[in-house]
């Protein structure tokens, strides 16, 4: 294996730290430390990046309400649901306005009220000019918020585009996402939609 990745300019080789203040994480099931309470976590977060005392103060006071944290901050994270410790760690991610945001199935354990809340605030961001990657099984999740989608099967990427791209590559016209995603995924597609994507 060979090559380099590059965030915002910096290999992330030889530069990883840099790299870190560009970017934000959200995994599936975060790391969160349990004994901290939400506020405790958040502040502590907002220091590891060397924010300001009135940065973490202006940033907690937008996205705490956001996100409807303000019933817990004095709790134990330990205590907390998953749902709403999934909360804590994406406003954490938020903190320090990351220009690129990775979202692993970020909607895991989320309500539908905070799953839209999410949906919401992923489309603002981008709008402002923030990268968001998001892995997601939900297809409706990526065809509410994404403007390019990555169809990853059997370990290989089959089709990269926008909806309407994806949509001519499958050749079964302007369908619902999901019946493109089955149409791309089929046995018999593997080989020209690998095809396709590399000539893209």
């Amino acid at each position: 294996n060979s090559g380099t990745v590059r965030v915002c300019g910096i290999d992330v080789q030889t530069d990883p730290i840099a790299v870190r203040r560009h970017l934000a994480y959200v995994p599936d099931f975060p790391f969160l430390y349990d004994k901290l309470t939400p506020w405790e976590f958040l502040r502590f977060t907002g220091q590891l990046f060397h924010m300001e005392e009135s940065q973490i103060q202006e940033r907690t006071r937008e996205l705490i309400p956001r996100f409807n944290l303000e019933p817990y901050l004095q709790k134990s994270i330990e205590s907390l649901s998953h749902g709403t410790r999934q909360r804590i760690a994406i406003v954490s991610a938020l903190m320090h306005a990351p220009e690129v945001f990775v979202l692993d199935e970020p909607m895991v354990g989320l309500d539908p009220h905070h799953q839209y809340i999410l949906k919401e605030v992923l489309k603002e961001r981008a709008a402002e000019g923030m990268t968001v990657f998001l892995s997601t099984h939900q297809i409706s999740v990526a065809e509410e918020v994404a403007d390019r989608i990555g169809i990853i099967h059997m370990g290989k990427l089959v089709a990269l585009g926008t909806k309407e791209e994806l949509h001519a590559i499958s050749g079964r016209g302007k369908v619902a996402l999901e019946e493109t995603y089955l149409a791309l995924t089929s046995e018999e597609s593997d080989v020209s939609m690998q095809r396709q994507v590399q000539q893209g």
